[in-house]
């Protein structure tokens, strides 16, 4: 069945189009994903982003050579109808600081791994399972030093601190307030905890939010993970769009 051309389609990225791996930037992308993301959202009418907490550029690189919509840094920096918002590292200069003094504190640990994003910062503990309390007690001291303009976020054995008004849900909104999103169906596919906060404002706009793998989650359809969404993609892409019809549910 051809789905009806009413959706707009947004895709996380670490866990949804690419499996969690050690290290953040050994990532791999499929083989033949990027193009398949370049025909859907041709279907879509452009009405595609990749939501993520990754800076763009990183995002670009990684999905070469597709460059649609996109938000980075859990919405920090955006590039909507190819016009980029970036990051502005200098404009964050407590922030800055405050990542130095991690880089002291953790650099000598090893497998602690600081993800320094130019307007926010990650801690990855993920092959230093030992060293989770101490990476996240440094990590709720620098946020609370930050104050009420910054916030920490915890997901799969990494927490970050970015600025307060960043958010997926928050940039979802944003995107479905533009051409050629604006009077389409959201659908939000993602697989963490950063990500809940995007299905909320899915679920509110009555769109679909799907969450890739195990876990609570107010999601209501799921897919057991990254190859099945990649075949639930080409599916799409072949049927000229998106087609929920069969999509199990959470």
């Amino acid at each position: 069945m051809t789905a009806p051309p009413n959706h707009a389609l947004f895709l996380d990225f670490d866990g949804t189009l690419v499996e969690i791996v050690d290290r953040p930037d050994a990532v791999a992308v499929g083989a033949g994903v990027p193009q398949t993301l370049e025909r859907l959202s041709q279907a879509l009418g452009g009405a595609l982003a990749i939501v993520s907490g990754r800076p763009i550029a990183f995002l670009d690189g990684k999905l070469a050579p597709f460059h649609g919509d996109a938000a980075g840094l859990h919405g920090v920096e955006r590039r909507l109808a190819g016009v980029l918002h970036p990051c502005r590292p200098e404009e964050h200069p407590a922030l800055r600081r405050g990542i130095a003094e991690l880089h002291e504190a953790l650099d000598p640990i090893e497998n602690v791994i600081i993800e320094d994003k130019g307007c926010s910062v990650a801690v990855h503990w993920r092959m230093a399972p030992a060293e989770e309390a101490r990476a996240k007690g440094l990590l709720e001291d620098l946020a609370a030093r930050l104050g009420a303009e910054y916030r920490i976020q915890h997901g799969k054995m990494v927490a970050e601190i970015l600025p307060a008004l960043s958010g997926k849900g928050r940039i979802i909104a944003h995107f479905m307030e533009s051409a050629p999103y604006a009077g389409r169906r959201p659908v939000f596919i993602g697989d963490d905890l950063t990500d809940e906060n995007g299905f909320e404002t899915v679920n509110r706009l009555g769109g679909v939010a799907v969450r890739i793998g195990d876990g609570d989650t107010c999601a209501s359809h799921r897919l057991p993970d990254v190859p099945a969404l990649y075949a639930t993609l080409e599916r799409w892409a072949n049927a000229g769009g998106v087609d929920l019809e069969g999509l199990p549910e959470a």
